[in-house]
């Protein structure tokens, strides 16, 4: 499957059934093209585009997961799809694919999760899928979930591991998380380990580097991106603050071990 991120004048397109013909690609345009399908396309200049590969066994899953059936042949859509639904998705994912920090695992496997569900409902023979639950999770799965997070945020996790810990599907589990919780899953295990990372630079001594792989980043330089774009302050700041903070109830103490407040009670007769 591939969204045209700008236009894309010139296209040519040949498959094996149908003579190749040329016309110009709108920007949104989408392809949803089988893998057993031979097709020939030829552009005439720089193409930009976002292609999302699933595999046909991950489809069949996703589709038993979330409509409980296995009934997921695509259609092959006429070039010159437009669907805004699918370049937003692309948008997102080229944004969270190109930026400077590492990219956000969870987040972009949510992307591909939803964009699956929409190509499903959209574009495959899916009768009647139910309609989107819009509740919060239980109080009970709300904290099961919660206790999971806590224990396991350092490590990557799926989506769908997320999902069986609360027993629903991908895609309603994405939902109901953002609902019960107010942010996407990606963005509270951030800021779990955001915390992590703070609590342990200002208490402890560990280097900066050990402090972001214990706290689930992959390098220094990714636990430094994000503290200073959520906390605006890097990791080196905050252990000079610690450091100095430590250093003040040091010699607070010395002070009071020196000049015990119980002096000023006593009188000499």
């Amino acid at each position: 499957m591939s969204v045209l991120l700008i236009p894309a004048p010139g296209m040519r397109v040949a498959s094996a059934s149908d003579r190749a013909f040329a016309f110009n690609a709108p920007a949104g345009m989408l392809i949803v093209h089988p893998a057993d399908v031979e097709c020939d396309v030829t552009w005439s200049q720089t193409m930009e585009h976002a292609a999302v590969a699933i595999r046909p066994d991950s489809l069949v899953e996703l589709a038993l997961q979330e409509f409980g059936t296995d009934s997921v042949e695509l259609r092959i859509l006429p070039y010159g799809t437009i669907d805004p639904k699918a370049l937003g998705f692309a948008e997102l994912l080229k944004a969270e694919l190109t930026q400077q920090e590492t990219p956000n695992e969870l987040y972009v496997e949510s992307l591909i999760t939803l964009f699956g569900l929409h190509i499903l409902r959209s574009y495959s023979a899916v009768r009647n899928p139910p309609a989107e639950a819009k509740g919060k999770l239980s109080l009970q799965k709300a904290r099961l979930l919660r206790e999971f997070l806590h224990e396991n945020f350092p490590r990557r996790v799926s989506v769908a591991e997320l999902g069986l810990v609360c027993g629903l599907p991908p895609g309603q589990f994405l939902r109901s998380f953002r609902q019960t919780f107010g942010q996407a899953p990606h963005q509270y295990i951030l800021e779990l380990r955001l915390g992590f990372a703070t609590k342990l630079l200002s208490e402890g001594n560990l280097r900066i580097v050990d402090v972001a792989h214990l706290s689930g980043f992959s390098s220094q330089s990714h636990l430094t991106a994000m503290m200073k774009r959520r906390r605006n302050i890097t990791p080196a700041e905050l252990r000079r603050k610690g450091l100095k903070k430590k250093h003040n109830e040091i010699i607070q103490l010395q002070r009071d071990i020196r000049f015990p407040q119980y002096f000023d009670t006593i009188s000499v007769s």
